[in-house]
C-alpha cells in the first residue's frame, strides 16, 4: 500500500481521537467512579457510615456492568448513545460507552486503594473528633493518592483498550483505522503500524501514571 499524505493524515487524526476518547472518557469515569468507589467502602457494615442496603444495590449494579463484555454492551447501549450525543459513530459516541462501561470498573479500584489504607489512620481521625466527610477528604483520599495514581494509569489503558474495540462500531481513533484497513482490507502494514501507536501510548500513560504516583508518594 502506498502511504500517502492523506495516510498520514488520517493516522495522525487517528491518533488525536484515540487521546480525545481515553483522557477525556477517563475524566468523566472518574466523575463517577471515584465517589462510588469511596460509597462502596464507607457504606460497608464496620465502615464510617454503614449502610447494607446501599452497599448491596451499588455492588450489584458494579458486577452487572463489569459483567457485560464491552463490545455487548457498545451495541447494547447504542440507542441511549444516540439520544446523549445524537449519533452512535465517531469518538464522541464512543465516549457515552466508555464512561458507562470504565466507571464501575474505576469504582473497583478507588475500593481498593482505599482499603489498603491502614484502619489505625481512620480510627486515630475519628478520635481527634473528625467528622466521616473530613476523614474522606483530609485521610483516606490524600494518604491513597500513590495507590489512585496507579490505578488512574491502570484505568486509562483499560479505556484506551475499550476504545480500540469500539473500531468495530465506526467508533473512530486507532482501532477503528486498524480495524477498516488491517481487518476488513487485510492491509498488515496499516494494522502493524497501528498497534505499534497503541502500545507507545500505552506506555507513555503508564509512565505517566507511575511518575505521578512516585512523587505522591511519602515514602519515598
Amino acid at each position: 500500500m502506498m502511504w500517502d499524505n492523506d495516510m498520514f493524515v488520517m493516522i495522525l487524526q487517528g491518533i488525536l481521537e484515540t487521546f480525545y476518547m481515553t483522557l477525556f472518557s477517563t475524566f468523566l469515569a472518574y466523575v463517577i467512579g471515584l465517589p462510588l468507589g469511596i460509597a462502596l467502602v464507607v457504606t460497608e457494615d464496620t465502615s464510617l457510615m454503614p449502610c447494607k442496603v446501599v452497599n448491596k444495590i451499588l455492588n450489584l449494579i458494579v458486577n452487572i456492568i463489569r459483567s457485560i463484555p464491552f463490545l455487548i454492551f457498545l451495541i447494547f447501549i447504542q440507542p441511549l448513545t444516540k439520544k446523549i450525543v445524537g449519533t452512535t459513530i465517531g469518538s464522541t459516541a464512543t465516549v457515552v460507552p466508555l464512561v458507562l462501561a470504565a466507571a464501575p470498573f474505576i469504582g473497583r479500584m478507588v475500593e481498593s486503594s482505599i482499603k489498603e489504607l491502614d484502619k489505625g489512620i481512620i480510627e486515630a481521625a475519628l478520635s481527634m473528633g473528625a467528622s466521616p466527610m473530613q476523614v474522606i477528604w483530609k485521610v483516606m483520599l490524600p494518604e491513597t493518592k500513590p495507590s489512585l495514581w496507579i490505578g488512574a494509569a491502570i484505568s486509562a489503558t483499560t479505556i484506551l483498550g475499550y476504545s480500540a474495540m469500539a473500531g468495530f462500531t465506526s467508533g473512530g481513533g486507532l482501532g477503528d483505522i486498524a480495524i477498516r484497513y488491517g481487518f476488513y482490507r487485510y492491509q498488515t502494514d496499516v494494522m502493524f503500524v497501528t498497534v505499534i501507536l497503541l502500545i507507545l501510548i500505552v506506555q507513555c500513560i503508564q509512565e505517566v501514571g507511575m511518575k505521578i504516583a512516585n512523587k505522591q508518594d511519602k515514602r519515598k
